[in-house]
């Protein structure tokens, strides 16, 4: 019988004049559980918007900004995120030979939209030879056309993918292709006048075998087991499903068997046509966990074919974020539950989507002329520079660490506001995160509530943990401090700040506690903190 750590938790005031929570037991297993799952070290990734991929990482000379910010998050597991390029522009990219690098038309700005995708995007060998400037060992996605419905494009983008990869310069980058995904979010085409309106999934698949099939065929692509395969379904909602198209037969087609990761996209709302969002609902362990459970089917379909699954396009609220919310403090703790927690339901990966301007932004590459919240002129450029949500990847990573083999199980934590998380290596305890989800905002009165974190012992460890424990036992903690849920600046993690600095680098003195694990640690509302055993 595996040993128990009993973690006792207090919690605090949850509203003024709220009465104090009961206590809660938390039983952190010292060795490993059996319904734990993988921490990818690239459970963070990005998807990048394709219109403007040669800003995010230059064209005549690397994009300092963008580089410095992906090493940042490689220190914390020794492998830099993984990208994706494509997204709602993937479908609107054309591919030109006499096109240098690209050209993109765009819709006007607007307070709800201030940085709108392309319409069209006429792209150039080079556009795709870009991806050398990415950190060495970047593994990485390319979109292909699918929504043009023209597979002689489909064959040219194809092409010049693989002839990027193949190219001198791409070759000694060390960056290197993983898959080609054809077409984004085609459940949506019957809606933005892509495909008729009476569309349905019955036609999606084997207008995807015709067109998948040529670019395959162009880019060398014989089966699931080569150095670059395809990947599948990219849906935007639950009008097409993964279950649906294995039913019609789409693995057993030529390019199907190509097919080997399986993608879906999820945002929890969408601010398309503006909106009020409370941050305060935004940042709730309920909202995470419906938001990401109605996943489960095509999970575990996917996995019953043998295929990865991931989440190859998601972040807070789509239609680039909503103003308060997704730019937001609330939205880095937010980020913590809702990718651990995408990863106890065994998925593999998260790519949160990026682009430029973005209010959902990890991090903006290239200065910005326009407000990110209302499109108004800024009187004076704002520089690159990485956003509150920035921190919880880091947070993240943190807890999966460095050793490539880590393993996560989400904790019992019978509070409605607090989560928590424990990795393992070798079979052993080795970190764990909690995270205080209440809002403490801007607005709030009295005194900020706490929760307390009671590392009790003897409450069914073994001799030796109990001796250890209650013998002065220590732990380090690093802990993600926040001003109030509704911030935009002034984060710490581990005492340090990452965002005075042009190269992301930390400014001001670390600062790990020392906890005593009998005493245990509070934590505040609108805080997390990383325990090292």
């Amino acid at each position: 019988m595996s040993s128990i750590l009993s973690l006792l938790v207090l919690s605090g005031l949850f509203g003024l004049g709220a009465p104090l929570a009961a206590a809660v037991n938390v039983s952190v297993p010292l060795s490993l559980p059996g319904n734990s799952q993988p921490l990818s070290p690239t459970l963070v990734s990005f998807s990048i918007e394709q219109d403007r991929w040669p800003e995010w990482v230059g064209i005549d000379t690397r994009n300092d900004f963008t580089h410095d910010a992906l090493l940042r998050l490689a220190s914390f597991t020794g492998v830099p995120p993984k990208i994706r390029v494509g997204a709602d522009s993937e479908d609107h990219t054309f591919w030109s030979p006499t096109m240098a690098v690209s050209e993109a038309e765009f819709s006007p700005p607007s307070t709800i939209i201030p940085y709108p995708e392309a319409t069209k995007v006429t792209v150039g060998d080079k556009y795709y030879t870009l991806s050398h400037w990415l950190p060495r060992g970047t593994h990485m996605t390319w979109g292909v056309n699918l929504g043009a419905d023209n597979a002689t494009n489909a064959v040219n983008m194809a092409k010049a993918i693989v002839r990027a990869f193949k190219s001198t310069v791409v070759k000694a980058s060390g960056v290197v292709l993983d898959y080609i995904e054809v077409g984004n979010e085609a459940d949506l085409f019957s809606r933005n006048g892509l495909r008729p309106s009476n569309w349905t999934v019955e036609e999606y698949v084997p207008d995807w075998i015709a067109i998948a099939g040529a670019a395959a065929d162009a880019a060398g692509i014989r089966g699931k087991h080569g150095p670059v395969s395809l990947q599948g379904a990219a849906f935007a909602q639950q009008q097409f499903t993964p279950r649906a198209i294995y039913d019609l037969g789409i693995l057993d087609s030529k390019p199907g068997k190509a097919v080997s990761i399986i993608s879906q996209h999820q945002y929890s709302a969408a601010f398309c046509n503006g909106g009020d969002f409370p941050l305060t609902s935004f940042m709730s362990k309920a909202h995470v966990r419906g938001n990401l459970s109605l996943f489960i089917p095509d999970i575990e379909a996917t996995h019953a074919r043998g295929l990865p699954y991931i989440l190859g396009e998601t972040n807070s609220i789509a239609c680039h974020g909503a103003p308060g919310v997704s730019n937001t403090a609330g939205a880095a703790l937010w980020a913590i539950d809702y990718t651990l927690q995408a990863a106890t339901l065994s998925i593999a990966e998260v790519f949160y989507h990026e682009g430029i301007g973005y209010k959902y932004n990890f991090l903006q590459p290239v200065a910005l002329n326009r407000s990110i919240v209302d499109g108004s002129a800024l009187d004076t450029p704002l520089p690159p520079h990485i956003q509150p949500i920035f921190y919880g990847a880091m947070a993240v990573n943190a807890l999966i660490g460095r050793s490539g083999h880590a393993r996560v199980v989400e904790l019992d934590v019978g509070d409605d506001n607090v989560a928590g998380y424990a990795a393992y290596e070798d079979g052993r305890l080795v970190r764990a995160v909690f995270v205080n989800l209440h809002a403490w905002l801007a607005s709030s009165t009295g005194a900020r509530p706490s929760v307390h974190i009671d590392l009790g012992v003897g409450l069914g460890a073994g001799a030796v943990e109990d001796a250890f424990w209650r013998g002065g036992g220590k732990a380090r903690a690093k802990r993600l401090v926040v001003g109030h849920a509704d911030d935009t600046e002034g984060l710490t993690w581990a005492g340090q700040s990452y965002e005075k600095s042009g190269d992301v680098s930390p400014t001001g003195r670390m600062v790990d506690e020392e906890v005593v694990l009998s005493k245990g640690l509070d934590l505040r509302s609108t805080e997390a903190v990383l325990l090292l055993f």
